[in-house]
């Protein structure tokens, strides 16, 4: 009993370093945008994968992902992805066949 609540006050260092690489993350995804001369076709690809590495630190840092049952983090996550896909190819589908 003892060691639950003294595991429920500790400093979230966790939460502080996950706070600092989104961050860093973003600050360097738009210096990517805004101060480079890389192709666009480059940019685009790179501030995708450093979007997903964002999307992964706050997954792990933020949301505890490695906490709880498998299964059920399995299906919540294969959910979550299903309808992230649905949204972007669908706003992707309602821009390009606009009139």
């Amino acid at each position: 009993m003892a060691n639950n609540t003294n595991k429920n006050h500790h400093f979230p260092w966790g939460h502080i370093v996950g706070l600092i690489f989104s961050i860093a993350l973003t600050f360097l995804a738009a210096g990517l945008a805004l101060y480079t001369d890389l192709a666009l076709q480059t940019i685009v690809i790179l501030i995708f994968i450093l979007a997903f590495l964002q999307a992964a630190i706050q997954l792990i840092m933020f949301m505890h992902i490695k906490e709880g049952e498998g299964g059920w983090q399995v299906l919540k996550m294969s959910s979550a992805g299903f309808m992230a896909l649905v949204i972007v190819y669908g706003s992707y589908w309602v821009m390009t066949n606009m009139h």
